[in-house]
């Protein structure tokens, strides 16, 4: 299977919006936290509406208008957008979302991802919120030098998430290398 990735462009922006419900409809259901896939509908599926996809259209327009401060790429298949990772450059730089489906995982695209958002985010330290059970995006993160704040928020009153955050590569080789002196 041939795996891709490139530029999200505008005429993306439906694919974005499927490919973020089907990834939710495959990644949250719990239940122990009493997430299922109807939970789910009811509260992404607005995702998929033309409102929906507007946003998508929106974002893509200002991530071409303004790379320094917006990015998004795609992780295509065929003609299918089967993931993507998208970002933003505020007061201080936010990942996520960041989704593959099933059938993408496995394949180093979301390292590929990975490697291109931290170029464009050159160094700066790098937040992002990520689903308290989703134990494979955790350690994926964490792979990349991302830590657990202890912060924690319940979306919707319901998905428990916590926020990890990526300081810069050199704060992150001190801790590693405090951890290593200290016996840690």
């Amino acid at each position: 299977m041939n795996f891709l990735t490139d530029s999200a462009r505008v005429e993306d922006a439906p694919a974005l919006a499927h490919t973020l419900l089907s990834a939710w409809l495959e990644t949250y259901p719990n239940p122990d936290a009493g997430i299922d896939q109807v939970w789910i509908r009811a509260q992404r599926g607005n995702v998929v509406t033309s409102a929906g996809i507007a946003q998508w259209r929106e974002f893509i327009e200002e991530v071409e208008r303004r790379p320094a401060r917006r990015f998004c790429r795609v992780v295509r298949h065929r003609d299918e957008v089967v993931g993507f990772l998208c970002g933003s450059r505020d007061e201080a730089i936010s990942l996520g979302p960041m989704y593959l489906l099933q059938r993408a995982q496995g394949r180093g695209m979301g390292r590929q991802l990975m490697a291109a958002f931290l170029a464009w985010a050159d160094d700066a330290p790098i937040r992002l919120w990520v689903t308290a059970y989703n134990k494979r995006a955790i350690s994926f993160y964490e792979d990349y030098g991302f830590e657990d704040t202890g912060e924690r928020h319940l979306w919707r009153d319901k998905l428990p998430n916590i926020r990890m955050i990526r300081r810069t590569p050199q704060s992150n080789e001190a801790i590693k290398s405090d951890r290593l002196h200290s016996g840690a």
